[in-house]
C-alpha cells in the first residue's frame, strides 16, 4: 500500500474515533443536560465524521486501488495527491473551528481548501482512468 494511502486511512480513522467522541458527548449532554454549549460541536462531529472519516478513506482507497500508469510514476504526480491530503485537513480543522471564530470568511476559506482538495485529487486520479487494453 502506498505511503499516502496509509496517512490517509490512519488519519481518517482518527477522525472517526473523534467524530465518534465528540457525537457520544452531544448525545450523553441530549440525555443528561450538564453543558448546555456542547451543541456548538455539532458542526465538528459533522465535519470529522463526513468529510474527516468517509471522505478521506475513500481517497486513501482509491489512491491504493486504481489502475497504475505504465510509467516510472505509476501513480501519476503524488505531489497533487499529497497536497489534496493536506488542504482536505486543513479545511476540515478550518470549518470545524469557524462556530467558535467571528471572522465571516473564516467557513469559506475552509470550503475552499477542501474544494481545491476534490480536484486536485480527481486531476491526480484522472490519467489513470482508461478503458481496459488500451494502455
Amino acid at each position: 500500500m502506498p505511503t499516502l494511502s496509509v496517512w490517509l486511512i490512519r488519519c481518517s480513522l482518527a477522525y472517526l474515533g473523534l467524530g465518534f467522541t465528540i457525537g457520544a458527548l452531544i448525545l450523553f449532554n441530549k440525555a443528561v443536560p450538564v453543558i448546555p454549549s456542547v451543541w456548538n460541536l455539532l458542526q465538528m462531529h459533522i465535519e470529522f465524521l463526513l468529510l474527516g472519516f468517509i471522505l478521506q478513506l475513500t481517497m486513501g482507497v482509491a489512491f491504493w486501488i486504481f489502475p497504475r500508469l505504465q510509467t516510472m510514476t505509476d501513480r501519476g504526480d503524488e505531489r497533487k495527491a499529497a497536497l489534496a491530503f493536506v488542504l482536505l485537513n486543513a479545511g476540515i480543522w478550518v470549518c470545524s473551528i469557524a462556530p467558535f471564530i467571528s471572522i465571516s470568511y473564516i467557513l469559506l476559506t475552509g470550503r475552499i481548501c477542501q474544494t481545491a482538495a476534490v480536484i486536485l485529487f480527481i486531476l491526480n486520479l484522472w490519467p489513470r482512468v482508461y478503458a481496459f487494453g488500451k494502455y
